[in-house]
């Protein structure tokens, strides 16, 4: 997490220069101030954009423990602006780099603590960008407030944004997300640990390496949820690398920027010793909308059904017959399985395919099962 900053700052990524590249063009590293490396990128070349900015924490002093032992705090020079205008400034120049490069059906997330989201969601939102989501990350094992002056800060807030108001195409795995969280829709609120043990990051001095290093359990949530297998995510502040090990491990290209040679060194060592995931593991459950289109009348005309089959409600209180067209009658009444299946309810809308359902020696099932058997036969 490591911001471009004044001027001495940037004279210093010059002179650490160049970019760091990884075993294919699929890892690649870049070593170098984010706004001046993403002006590089090409337009319209990256799928996602996965943000974590410096903090602007404004810490005043050391931050002690009851037993005055020295909390490790983000102490660090890029965390460290002149003013809020000037961080201000920063975001939002980052914010239009990353947003040039996004394809126009991309996304953004960017994480952040109370110190600084809320501007960032204002900077967000004033340069065309659509808030989706913002999400609380709420850290199982957060840092106790040790002067007892406050509420322990336990969460950390997540904004995901389409490039614009008018992105419909944008990649949300709803059904896989539903599926990982044991058939329940996933709400915005995520319960995590943060990174500790073994999958903290540690110098040679065996202390943690950065900061503010990000659990890749986060990041899997994250990238499983808004990208696709193959997908180009930028992360502009890659610190050790957490966005890229989880990027490799799901099957996605990454690029990350970072200004410190330091945390590029870590963050290679790292993301080498990942183990990419076979193709096959890495498909998911797939929505419906996704499948092709099979109208009733293409079940009809197959033979799955006939003219004159009867199809009946869940309860058996209602009967229609299928005609040749694709359509069912009941009595005086007919029309598509939609429309008749909401007539009968009195309803305003019905699903037809889950409402209408054929006799079988197994008991009554759903029409949508003779979809399911024309969509298989058409893909093989």
């Amino acid at each position: 997490m490591v911001r471009a900053g004044p001027k001495s700052e940037a004279m210093a990524s010059k002179k650490a220069a160049g970019s760091v590249s990884g075993k294919a063009d699929a890892e690649r590293i870049i070593l170098g101030d984010c706004i001046a490396e993403m002006a590089k990128l090409p337009d319209r070349s990256v799928d996602l954009v996965f943000a974590d900015p410096p903090y602007n924490l404004q810490l005043g002093g050391e931050l002690l423990r009851p037993d005055n032992s020295k909390v490790d705090a983000v102490d660090d020079d890029w965390d460290r602006f002149a003013s809020f205008e000037a961080y201000d400034r920063f975001t939002r120049d980052w914010l239009k780099a990353a947003r040039r490069v996004l394809k126009d059906e991309g996304a953004l997330w960017v994480i952040g603590s109370y110190h600084n989201i809320f501007r960032v969601g204002a900077a967000l939102q004033d340069l065309g960008f659509w808030i989706l989501n913002d999400v609380v990350w709420r850290k199982s094992n957060p840092m106790p407030n040790f002067k007892g002056t406050r509420f322990a800060n336990a969460h950390e807030t997540l904004i995901w944004a389409a490039k614009s108001r008018g992105a419909r195409r944008y990649t949300f795995n709803y059904d896989a997300m539903k599926v990982a969280n044991d058939d329940l829709q996933m709400r915005s609120d995520w319960t995590l640990p943060l990174a500790t043990g073994e999958e903290r990051i540690k110098g040679a001095d065996g202390a943690k390496a950065h900061p503010t290093q990000k659990p890749e359990a986060l990041l899997h949530r994250v990238v499983l949820s808004t990208t696709k297998a193959g997908d180009v995510i930028l992360d502009p502040f890659f610190g050790v690398g957490t966005t890229g090990s989880v990027a490799k491990r799901l099957g996605r290209r990454f690029i990350g920027i970072e200004q410190n040679p330091g945390y590029v060194s870590l963050a290679r060592s790292r993301i080498e010793q990942v183990i990419p995931a076979a193709p096959s593991d890495l498909e998911i459950t797939g929505s419906k909308k996704d499948e092709p289109r099979i109208p009733f009348g293409q079940i009809v005309e197959a033979g799955y059904l006939r003219p004159g089959d009867e199809v009946v409600c869940p309860k058996g209180q209602h009967r229609a017959k299928v005609r040749a067209d694709g359509s069912l009658a009941m009595g005086e009444l007919t029309g598509s399985i939609h429309k008749l299946g909401a007539m009968v309810q009195s309803a305003p809308a019905c699903n037809g395919w889950t409402y209408w359902h054929i006799r079988t020696d197994a008991g009554l099932r759903p029409i949508d099962e003779l979809r399911a058997k024309a969509r298989a036969e058409r893909a093989a």
